[in-house]
């Protein structure tokens, strides 16, 4: 771990001076698994040199979730804990930030009855709505990292010793974060700029429909009214300026709830919640998902979209070019933050309110009215490829190229 030790202590202050870009006096909670507790010392102690107050880690063990959702009785697992949903909501009023370290075993569930995984992730998602609205409306900032773990590490590199898998992890997680380059901040303040320009000229475009074309996938995806093309750096209501994902390479808006038609098949894993799904489709009527097959974990992919009427419903289009350096490592992670940004994807669920002009602002029913999805799921997954073409077509009904072979096809400089 010694060698390491230069390189985490730049990717600690990454993450809390450019991903959730703490203020001074701000309380901060950092959600991490215990195998990280190297890293999150050294995030803790980043934190305090910013200035940040009341800095709380809220640890995770994966052991003992397995152990929970074998053993809980299922009455239990329909209740999420009122003291942990008061403690979280709680801390996002004072105006705390929140980053989590998100290192997920990707078989973590494997083989424990899914229902009881959608019954509790249902009663979390209900139970945390308020808190969760902090982050899908920026009130706050939040950011998400990644760190190998073991079980992770090795499932990406099944060959290599783990030991060897995570030190291998650790080099691509440098590469594609920037944490190798001499000043990482810098770095991500030049990358954080290319995004920019790319989703200005898409909300200049104001394309009222998207049309993506790639084998297994024949989707037509409308576009609400003033919709908002957002990607990279975010700013918060408390004025700070943050990135919500480390890595990320994608713009992103919402599609109209109601205006999604056709088939779309995925191109890497979905880990959902300890569980893969993968080789599958989903048909889309009218934004809804009216048929759906999967050949790995159909029962996962039932109850997710089982879970309320919106995780049938579409609530995020990204655009990610393929040549993206995460793409580029030629590597499948089997974690979402990784895979989503090597590839264009969708997401089930709740549609981000900041996507639409004076969407943090409106009520539920509000959002809905100018055509976005409301729910308490939000799962992206991975449909995009090298033969992936996505054309824009204007409000005058032109239709213009946004990517062929996965590509930019517009000009982003």
């Amino acid at each position: 771990m010694k060698s390491l030790q230069e390189p985490l202590k730049k990717y600690a202050r990454l993450a809390i001076h450019t991903g959730v870009n703490i203020q001074k006096g701000q309380p901060l909670i950092i959600n991490c698994p215990i195998e990280g507790a190297e890293f999150a010392h050294l995030l803790v102690e980043e934190a305090y040199d910013a200035g940040a107050e009341d800095v709380r880690v809220e640890w995770n063990d994966e052991v003992l979730t397995r152990m929970k959702f074998e053993r809980e009785p299922m009455h239990v697992l329909e209740n999420y804990p009122e003291w942990k949903v008061k403690m979280l909501t709680d801390h996002v009023k004072k105006g705390g930030a929140v980053l989590s370290v998100y290192a997920p075993n990707p078989d973590l569930l494997k083989g424990v009855d899914p229902k009881r995984m959608a019954t509790a992730n249902k009663a979390a998602g209900e139970a945390l709505k308020d808190y969760r609205a902090y982050m899908m409306n920026d009130r706050v900032q939040w950011s998400l990292v990644s760190i190998p773990t073991e079980k992770w590490a090795k499932k990406v590199f099944p060959d290599l010793s783990e030991k060897e898998a995570v030190e291998k992890l650790w080099e691509q997680i440098f590469r594609i974060t920037r944490v190798d380059q001499e000043d990482p901040i810098v770095a991500w303040k030049k990358h954080n700029e290319r995004l920019r320009k790319a989703r200005e000229i898409l909300n200049e475009k104001q394309y009222k429909k998207l049309i993506y074309k790639a084998p297994g996938t024949d989707l037509e995806i409308e576009l609400p009214e003033n919709h908002i093309w957002s990607g990279g750096s975010a700013v918060a209501e408390t004025g700070a300026e943050f990135n919500p994902n480390m890595p990320t390479e994608e713009v992103f808006t919402a599609p109209h709830k109601d205006g999604v038609n056709g088939t779309v098949v995925n191109t890497k894993p979905l880990n959902y919640n300890g569980n893969l799904i993968d080789q599958f489709s989903l048909t889309f009527k009218d934004g809804k998902v009216v048929d759906f097959s999967a050949e790995v974990g159909y029962e996962t992919l039932k109850h997710l979209l089982d879970t309320d009427e919106g995780s049938r419903r579409l609530g995020e289009v990204a655009l990610v070019p393929h040549n993206s350096p995460i793409s580029q490592s030629g590597l499948i992670f089997y974690n979402t933050l990784y895979d989503e940004n090597a590839s264009c994807h969708l997401a089930l669920g709740e549609a981000y309110p900041t996507t639409i002009v004076g969407g943090s602002k409106l009520s539920e029913e509000e959002l809905k009215e100018r055509g976005m999805n409301v729910s308490i799921n939000h799962e992206d997954f991975m449909m995009g490829s090298a033969d992936l073409d996505i054309d824009g077509v204007t409000k005058d009904g032109k239709t213009e190229p946004i990517m062929r072979n996965g590509n930019w096809a517009l000009a982003m400089e």
